[in-house]
């Protein structure tokens, strides 16, 4: 029996790596980073063509950006915590208005100073926008597009002509 035939399926059909076919597939990575040929890689890992080596190290690369994209994600989304916190830290403390190094007094009170709070707010709405951006929670704009009369008519003669072909 044929090893692809014993191998087991998920739900949906698809062969489902194991640790064995995993280890396989770094083992050609890495003989790959050293120059070897798909051909090579093959044969030495017995596999019947260089295609199977391609596809291990293609699957071993798309597994390493995905996960390094997650790493990296999950830094930022830290790093927008941490600016989130100190954002908060201004909005939540009380702001004086301090003219010449003095406080503003009015009514023998210190007179708020609304500059920084409306400034951490607009910093918190940035670092939203940001999160929102880097887990894809926007949804996407829609665009309009317009094209001329004569850019239609130039597009329609281009239809045409490549349909006549």
């Amino acid at each position: 029996m044929d090893a692809s035939k014993q191998r087991p399926r998920g739900g949906d059909g698809q062969f489902v790596r194991s640790l064995t076919t995993a280890e396989r597939d770094a083992q050609a990575a890495e003989l790959r980073s050293k120059g070897w040929t798909y051909r090579r890689i093959a044969a030495e890992l017995g596999w019947k063509q260089g295609a199977d080596a391609y596809n291990a190290v293609q699957r071993v690369l798309k597994e390493t950006v995905r996960e390094a994209g997650d790493e990296v994600r999950a830094l930022e989304l830290e790093r927008l915590d941490r600016l989130e916190a100190a954002a908060n830290e201004v909005l939540e403390r009380e702001h004086v208005t301090v003219s010449n190094g003095r406080v503003i007094v009015l009514n023998e009170t210190p007179l708020p100073d609304d500059g920084p709070v409306l400034a951490a707010i607009d910093r918190l709405l940035k670092i939203q926008e940001r999160r929102a951006r880097l887990l894809g929670l926007d949804a996407p704009t829609k665009q309009a597009i317009s094209i001329t009369p004569e850019r239609a008519a130039a597009l329609e003669a281009l239809v045409e002509e490549l349909g006549e072909q």
